[in-house]
């Protein structure tokens, strides 16, 4: 006989409407059917023998849930039948709702007592219409015939209208309390109870007519009773079981196809709370490194998933901190705390199982109250709980791990910021989807000075710089931007503007923001940037455009007034043309083809030539004359910069010995690059070449540049001692241009410093440029330097060199850099004959203005 199981919590006292109807129905069409019939004494007796078998009969349950709402099936109609057939109405009715009342109240004491009469209304009235139905189609002339079909039809009849009318009733209330249900879920719950009222009608007749047949037939009667209970028993355990694994496959299934799409929550929770037929299912994981609190519930009648838990948050953190599981029924788990929860409003059963992966919790999976209230939580549920979360763990980690690829797939490991691939894909999206008159720009900032850093601090400081920059450039930024590292020291933001204007503004903006000095403990460095700005669609359409023309802007902020560089066409076509000039840089110096130019340096008290300065110039074939600072750099970039140098170095020396032949021999001065300072072969090179030309140490001079040697690094060290001590003379040049500290000259193992063009020129209209000429000429003579001025253009400058004791210069006023047949023409047509102390001429160089 179908009965409704009512959860608590849905509003049961509706369930009045139908329970006061039935009760009428039961009452009413009870006496009106005893009034006339007197109680036979032999009655009573089997009156409590059927109040047993309905007892037992009422044992032996299937079970099928509507929604929120649980309809089970037992073997009542067995009885009821045999019943019908013996007992008076009011009997039958009376000791069927009783056992039906007992069954009832034991299996759900917790239970509201609308549900409770709602069972037993429905259960009288419906034994009362089939005895109604029994009587009032029994035959006026005789007594019911079991040997004729008809009466098994009319039993039949009674029987099935009862379950009729208790399933009319369940499925009004459901309907009345949650709505319509579908008919998939109506035919679902209904259409077993059905086939299985069948079977017992079938079992009930024959029951009934071995009786009838002898009395003996009670024994046969209570052994088929015993099979059928064991048979029933293990048919519906075998079928709860399949619907178990069945479900748990789905589960397991649902959980692998969805472990990388994101949907893990949408695949797990609906299932799992229909699978243990509970209230409510939750997911939670706090808070863990940078993945954020993840809280979903799965809730019937809600097709969704929500954030708000179905079970107490204590619960939860118990649990997590136990790293053990919380079970809370009347049955399982701690007394005391299930107290205590039910002080605190908990008046549901829960199960709340901790998300293992290793020796760490990562969250827990919970399910909490039980659509059929008349069932608590069991051991069973418990051990099915711990093994979906085993494999919940699993998928949660596997897609975190996935998280985390897919994350350092598109970031930056040290910053965080976004890496190329990520800020690629973005640009692309952007120039993709743009609105009208709307500008798409890419900011390149490269961090100057980052490898000193390394190189004197160490990587780990170089990483802090960089971090810091990230900061800043992410703190600074406007919230629409993007902020990405594509680069070893390059950072990127873009974002879209109106103009290349504003984009120009906000890289001055951040420029000066990333600018600010930064404190590491006791030490505080300053760091540059430059700048290269884009802008789509003024200048490209490609993302890998965009940034390789950003890059070639940046590379020209490095050498312009305020270190920000808007991109034109022109430095493309400069940077194509250094690109196409490698191969023939290359030829050129293998054949030869290179000139080397000579300045002259001179005396500024008597004006005597004193030696040359070599420069390399090319003159290409195509091209024309290519200027050094294009091929140099193609040279440095393409590692051909040893070549070049020992390319003029060569061309020097032999000069250099021809000079030595002559009345008038002449020192040599050659340029030397930062790297060339950490080849530890060169000096021995520069040995072989002087032996090769037999040419003296000292009259070879190596210039390295300012930022070369005052970088605050001792890696040129051992190859300028190296240098001194084979006696080859070494000199600064450039110097003032890195703001470096004049006491540091002290350390270096230099002979000569040069005081930078732009100071010089400036000297006599600059009192600043005047006092830092001064300051290093004074210097650099207590220190026992030469000081060699460069760009002495005009006699006045000359004469405030001269009256500062400035001992050397060379420039334009002298001459410019020359070939070597044009210098001996020079300084043959330059020089004037003067008699020299202790007899013989001296020839001294007239200006040239």
């Amino acid at each position: 006989m179908p009965r409704l199981t009512l959860p608590v919590r849905r509003t049961p006292q509706v369930a009045w409407l139908f329970t006061v109807p039935l009760s009428i129905l039961a009452v009413g069409l009870t006496f009106a059917l005893q009034l006339p019939l007197p109680i036979p004494p032999r009655d009573w007796y089997l009156a409590i023998l059927f109040f047993g078998l309905f007892l037992v009969a009422d044992a032996t349950v299937m079970r099928f849930e509507i929604r929120r709402q649980a309809i089970t099936v037992t073997v009542a109609e067995v009885p009821l039948l045999i019943g019908l057939f013996y007992l008076s109405p009011l009997l039958l009715v009376t000791v069927r709702a009783a056992a039906a009342a007992i069954t009832r109240a034991r299996r759900g004491r917790e239970q509201a007592s609308v549900k409770l009469w709602f069972n037993v209304a429905s259960v009288a009235a419906s034994v009362a219409v089939s005895k109604a139905i029994v009587i009032g189609l029994e035959p006026s002339d005789a007594a019911w015939d079991l040997r004729d079909p008809t009466t098994w039809l009319v039993l039949c009849l009674a029987v099935a209208a009862g379950v009729l009318i208790t399933m009319v009733s369940v499925v009004g209330v459901i309907t009345l309390v949650n709505g319509r249900a579908s008919n998939r879920d109506i035919a679902r719950a209904t259409v077993p109870g059905l086939i299985v009222t069948g079977v017992n009608i079938t079992v009930g007749l024959a029951a009934l007519l071995v009786i009838k047949a002898t009395p003996w037939g009670i024994v046969l009667l209570a052994v088929l009773v015993i099979v059928f209970v064991v048979a029933y028993r293990s048919y519906a355990q075998f079928v709860q079981q399949h619907r178990t694994l069945s479900e748990m496959y789905d589960l397991m299934r649902g959980i692998r196809d969805a472990r990388y799409s994101g949907m893990l929550a949408d695949a797990l929770l609906h299932r799992l709370r229909e699978m243990l037929r509970a209230e409510h299912a939750t997911l939670w994981l706090p808070v863990q490194a940078r993945f954020p609190e993840v809280l979903h519930t799965a809730q019937v009648d809600a097709s969704g998933l929500l954030d708000t838990p179905g079970s107490p948050d204590p619960l939860r953190r118990l649990a997590l901190e136990r790293g053990e599981t919380v079970a809370l029924t009347a049955k399982l788990g701690d007394p005391q705390l299930l107290a205590r929860m039910r002080s605190e409003g908990l008046r549901k059963d829960a199960i709340v199982v901790p998300l293992r992966s290793g020796d760490a919790v990562i969250g827990t999976l919970d399910v909490s109250g039980r659509l059929n209230d008349a069932v608590e939580f069991d051991p069973n549920d418990v051990r099915l709980m711990e093994t979906v979360a085993a494999h919940v763990a699993v998928a949660v980690e596997n897609s975190r791990l996935v998280d985390r690829l897919r994350f350092d797939a598109a970031h930056d490991a040290l910053t965080g910021l976004a890496n190329r691939r990520r800020l690629t894909a973005a640009l692309e999206e952007s120039v993709g989807v743009r609105a009208p008159g709307e500008m798409v720009a890419l900011l390149l900032f490269d961090v100057a000075g980052l490898r000193q850093v390394n190189e004197s601090l160490g990587h780990a400081a170089g990483d802090q710089v960089l971090v810091e920059v990230a900061r800043r450039l992410r703190a600074s930024a406007p919230s629409s931007a993007l902020v990405g590292r594509i680069g070893g020291d390059e950072f990127a933001v873009t974002l879209r503007v109106d103009s290349s204007d504003s984009a120009l503004g906000l890289a001055k903006d951040l420029r000066n923001q990333v600018r600010d000095q930064m404190v590491f403990g006791t030490l505080t460095l300053d760091v540059d940037t430059a700048v290269g700005v884009v802008v789509h669609p003024d200048h490209g359409s490609e993302p890998a455009t965009l940034i390789q023309r950003a890059d070639l802007a940046t590379t020209a902020a490095k050498t312009v007034p305020g270190s920000i560089q808007l991109y034109n066409p022109g430095l493309e076509s400069r940077s194509v043309r250094r690109l196409a000039l490698a191969g023939d840089l290359r030829r050129a110096i293998d054949n030869d083809e290179l000139d080397v130019y000579f300045q002259p340096k001179v005396t500024l008290g008597d004006r005597r030539l004193i030696g040359v300065e070599c420069l390399a110039r090319w003159e290409h074939p195509a091209h024309g004359s290519v200027p050094p600072e294009d091929f140099v750099a193609v040279a440095e970039h393409t590692g051909q910069l040893g070549h070049l140098t020992e390319a003029v170095l060569k061309e020097g020396l032999r000069r250099c010995r021809d000079w030595s032949a002559t009345n008038h021999p002449l020192s040599i001065a050659v340029n030397l690059s930062t790297r060339t300072l950490t080849d530890p072969d060169f000096p021995t090179r520069v040995q072989e070449l002087l032996g090769e030309y037999g040419v003296p140490p000292h009259r070879l001079t190596f210039e390295i540049k300012e930022e070369g040697v005052l970088d605050g690094t001792d890696r040129p060290m051992p190859t300028l001692h190296r240098l001194r001590d084979i006696g080859v003379r070494l000199s600064v040049d450039d110097f003032g241009t890195g703001y470096s500290s004049l006491s540091y000259l002290r350390r270096l193992p230099v002979h000569e410093v040069k005081v930078d063009r732009s100071f010089v020129q400036g000297m006599a209209t600059d009192p600043g440029d005047l006092a830092i000429v001064n300051a290093v000429v004074t210097l650099s003579q207590q220190f026992g330097l030469t000081v060699v001025a460069e760009g002495v253009e005009s006699e006045l400058t000359l004469e405030l060199l001269q009256d500062i004791g400035c001992e050397v210069g060379q420039g334009f006023l002298f001459s410019r850099p020359l070939p070597y047949e044009r210098l001996e023409a020079w300084f043959a047509a330059r020089t004037e004959s003067e008699p020299a102390q202790g007899g013989g001429e001296v020839r001294r160089l007239r200006a040239v203005t």
